[in-house]
Parts: C-alpha cells; structure tokens; sequence
C-alpha cells in the first residue's frame, strides 16, 4: 500500500478522516462535557498534521495520475465531511480494482 502514491493517499485519507471523528465524536465531548480539554489539543494537532499531509499526497497522486479537477474536488469535498474519506477510499479501491 505504502509503494505507489495513491497507496500513500488512501492511508493519510484513512487516517485523516478517522482523527476527524475521533476529534467530533470523542475529543469535543470529552472537552465541554467532561471539561477534558486536553484530549481536543492532542487529537486536534494530529487531525491538522493528517489533514496537510492529506493535501501533500493529494497533490502527489493528481500529479502521477492527472487526475480531473472533478476528482480533486470531490477529494477535497470528502476531506470536510465526517466518515467522507471512508467513502471515498471505497471509492478509489473499487475503481483500483477494475
């Protein structure tokens, strides 16, 4: 998965859009209910670091694979909906496999 650019992007995307939920639907909660705040700022700097890195191995892919500028944005599109990267690694596996 790690060999090819597009690999490197599914697994950031994963990545990314699991801290995303972890940060909605586990760390906010945890700060206003719990007053935990400390989990939003852990969560929150990995959340930022997956999400620029999430651009840089986009970049990469569209670069390699000329991808269209519909498929960047639907990319990017997925990138600010919660469970969106999931979505959208399905996507990429199943025109992989074709």
């Amino acid at each position: 998965m790690l060999n090819t650019s597009l690999g490197r992007f599914r697994l950031i995307a994963l990545l990314e859009g699991l801290s995303f939920v972890i940060l909605l639907f586990i760390a906010m909660p945890l700060k206003y209910m719990a007053g935990l705040p400390l989990f939003v700022k852990y969560v929150g700097w990995a959340h930022g670091l997956l999400f620029v890195l999430f651009f840089i191995t986009l970049a990469q892919v569209y670069l390699e694979h000329t991808w269209s500028f519909k498929k960047i944005v639907l990319c990017i599109l997925a990138s600010f909906v919660p469970f969106g990267t999931f979505v959208l690694d399905y996507y990429l596996l199943k025109k992989e496999n074709q």
